[in-house]
């Protein structure tokens, strides 16, 4: 096929999840034409699998007395161990109260607070007033001066992406799902579009908008034990970084849950420890007060996922045919409450596991589970290097998270910047034109079709695609976990350049053609392998601790010399990212202690 079929739009938007839908619907509120291109249907999307719930301040529950933006404000800071942006943290603390009362009126059922006197699990009473009856509830999550976390039992996902793709079919809003955007279109300084691929057909299709947003969500499925979807694999943060103008922003923090499910992987909410639950060992001690006398099992995630490895190597984790790991109990929270607050991971946990958490232990690990990095923008969720290209939800760094997110901040995250940089969008998008070289477009779509019939042709070489996969997989869990160190980050940087020069070299076992997974697996490796090298390249460089990034032979934070982002661009012909770094923007709190996990504070050079 000489040419391709040309799609025009004002606003084209790559990912259906939360973040991409609320940004449709500010954009076409302000009466702008608008595309949504998704993998998977819409309800599909990783969004909602999301469960404990999102931060706000509304402070209506007793546990919340007294909260607002401003302790949210400090606790997002302290979260991020001062490497998020605090203009950006501050915009957001004072606007998700407003976003958790509209997913409300846009019908999200939303937990409320029911009068009366309570007991925790550690024997405080609480007492919810009769003034508070019927107003929006949280639950405890970790890292938080107070309980903001709002909930719909351990569904808070499900029912806010259901509310939200309510409201994009009722405008009327166009989407595409099993679609997949393989390439950015631009002119070095403009970003006009996207290459995609139909996965029903294999056909390629070129989108053309005034405006592009990349909310394709975040990596997980580079590493071999995640808690993410199989879509989860960094597709918008490759396709950008691809351009060799776009930066990449912090690629080397990355969150590990404390509560994965051995060894499934999957979620086991914060808001379990929320609701009171402990953290066991194999003698069924808990051990978190032990190290975490203040905040036990609800200091932040990148505190409690290393108190449990640590725990694990003191040889007091549990032996099993996947590995040593711990347990956590919620037994004592009693069948009502599991089954009514706790029902999906209770469900989870006999549809995958065949326990029952009314009465079994459930065994758990530390499980890759977000990303802090992604496409670095401003505030206004504007990418670097092109105009014309925004980012939203965990495919951007916009910088909320810094090195640590805590739990629940994300899914705010998502229709917070949705809605705030849908705004921007729109405005950018009402004064643009579409300008294009229809020869220059048809290019980049002759490339990609080079590409794959190159793939398919055999001519490329015969290294296999899931081989490579799993060796990927396996070096990032061996050598960019939890626990860094400079020669394990030398051998994963070493080893992903091979597996990178192999991924160049892919043959197919399969025809290749229409709808086939191995052809959108290989056309995917390189580009996986480029955001595997990020992480790994920009760990070795930053010779400190902070948040996530917990280097065993650097392990204090150096804020004289590391309180900066990094930025990682990928020069065309090479083997490992270019790393730049810009100054972490403080306005408000000064950097300092805390409050819990390890002293990291350290002023001076080690």
């Amino acid at each position: 096929m000489s040419n391709y079929q040309i799609i025009t739009t004002d606003v084209l938007i790559v990912g259906a999840g939360l973040a991409g839908e609320r940004a449709a619907i500010e954009a076409a509120a302000a009466g702008l034409d608008c595309i949504i291109l998704s993998l998977v249907p819409p309800r599909r999307s990783h969004s909602t699998a999301a469960q404990g719930g999102m931060q706000a301040s509304l402070g209506n529950c007793a546990m919340g007395k007294g909260d607002g933006p401003d302790v949210h404000f400090a606790d997002t800071v302290k979260g991020s161990d001062w490497g998020c942006d605090q203009e950006v943290a501050r915009l957001f603390v004072n606007t998700v109260p407003i976003a958790v009362r509209q997913m409300s009126y846009w019908g999200v059922p939303w937990n409320r607070v029911v009068a009366g006197k309570k007991t925790l699990p550690d024997g405080r009473e609480i007492e919810d007033t009769k003034d508070m009856e019927g107003l929006i509830t949280a639950r405890d999550f970790g890292g938080t001066a107070k309980w903001r976390t709002c909930y719909t039992s351990d569904g808070a996902g499900h029912t806010m992406q259901y509310a939200v793709d309510s409201v994009v079919i009722k405008m009327g809003i166009t989407v595409h799902d099993r679609t997949e955007a393989i390439s950015l279109i631009h002119d070095g300084t403009t970003c006009q579009g996207m290459v995609v691929r139909c996965l029903r057909s294999g056909e390629l299709r070129i989108y053309l908008a005034k405006s592009t947003v990349i909310a394709t969500g975040g990596y997980g499925r580079l590493y071999g034990a995640s808690t993410n979807a199989i879509i989860n694999e960094g597709s918008g943060m490759y396709i950008a970084i691809d351009t060799g103008i776009v930066p990449l922003g912090n690629m080397e923090a990355v969150q590990f849950h404390p509560t994965g499910m051995v060894p499934v992987w999957i979620l086991i909410t914060e808001g379990a420890r929320g609701d009171g639950g402990y953290l066991l060992d194999k003698n069924l001690h808990r051990f978190m007060p032990d190290y975490e006398p203040a905040k036990k099992e609800l200091a932040s995630r990148d505190v409690v996922s290393r108190r449990m490895i640590q725990h694990i190597r003191k040889g007091l984790g549990v032996e099993s045919q996947y590995g040593q790991h711990l347990w956590l109990d919620i037994r004592h929270l009693g069948e009502k409450h599991i089954n009514t607050n706790l029902r999906e991971i209770a469900n989870i946990c006999r549809n995958f596991n065949g326990i029952d958490p009314i009465k079994d232990l459930i065994p758990v690990r530390p499980t890759q589970h977000y990303s802090m990095g992604g496409v670095r923008t401003n505030i206004d969720g504007a990418a670097y290097g092109l105009k014309g290209l925004f980012a939203v939800g965990e495919a951007a760094c916009w910088d909320l998270h810094g090195f640590n997110r805590l739990g629940g901040n994300s899914l705010a995250e998502t229709v917070v910047s949705g809605m705030i940089v849908g705004k921007k969008v729109a405005e950018y998008t009402l004064g643009a034109s579409l300008n294009y070289n229809y020869t220059q477009v048809q290019d980049f779509a002759k490339q990609q079709r080079e590409k794959i019939n190159t793939l398919i042709s055999g001519k490329q070489g015969k290294e296999n695609v899931y081989q490579i996969r799993r060796e990927m997989e396996q070096t990032l869990m061996d050598y960019v976990g939890i626990f860094r160190n400079g020669p394990d980050l030398e051998k994963a940087v070493a080893k992903l350049q091979e597996l990178y020069h192999r991924s160049l070299k892919l043959g197919l076992k399969s025809d290749g053609k229409w709808a086939n997974p191995e052809l959108s697996s290989a056309l995917r490796m390189p580009g996986m392998l480029k955001l595997a090298l990020c992480i790994s390249y920009g760990a070795l460089q930053r010779t400190e601790s902070r948040g996530s990034h917990a280097r065993e032979d650097f392990p204090k934070r150096d804020d004289v010399n590391w309180l900066k982002r990094t930025l990682a661009y990928w020069p065309a012909g090479s083997s490992l990212p270019k790393l730049d770094y810009e100054s972490v923007k403080i306005t408000e709190l000064p950097p300092g202690d805390r409050g819990y996990g390890e002293s990291s504070a350290n002023q001076g050079k080690k």
